[in-house]
């Protein structure tokens, strides 16, 4: 397994697309409009790639200089439960470290805030309904916030 950077629209992210619309999107009726695609272009996009298949990936809002939000992550389900989504998440929390960034936020779909939890990640408020769906805001602290 590698963990990669994915360009925005470049070889890697139709493969992002098409697995993040097969897991997240279409299970709830929705899929992806052009508008949506479009902002993607200021956001950073990783994964994990085995045998040379996108298994696994993630999307990363940049909040501020310093803050960053974690969304759209989306594991195959014949990787799920074998470490690829905490391999995932170390990478790209190294990553944004390494940028300067000192947290990270997430909305978690309710059945894998304990996942989160095992990374550290902490619930910040209450739980709320996002695209039809609980979910718990969670957050993580990277570096000292000094």
């Amino acid at each position: 397994m590698e963990f990669i950077p994915i360009q925005w629209r470049g070889e890697r992210y139709t493969d992002e697309i098409a697995l993040r619309d097969r897991l997240l999107r279409k299970p709830l009726g929705l899929s992806f409009s052009q508008d949506q695609l479009d902002e993607e272009v200021s956001q950073l996009h990783f994964g994990i790639i085995e045998a040379d298949a996108l298994i696994a990936c993630v999307v990363i809002v940049p909040l501020s200089v310093r803050h960053a939000k974690l969304r759209q992550m989306a594991v195959d389900e014949v990787w799920q439960r074998q470490g690829v989504g905490s391999r995932l998440v170390t990478g790209v929390e190294a990553v944004l470290a390494d940028r300067g960034f000192v947290s990270i936020e997430l909305n978690a779909r309710e059945p894998v805030v304990g996942f989160y939890e095992s990374l550290g990640y902490k619930s910040d408020g209450d739980r709320f309904v996002e695209v039809t769906i609980p979910h718990q805001k969670m957050v993580k602290q990277l570096a000292d916030a000094s």
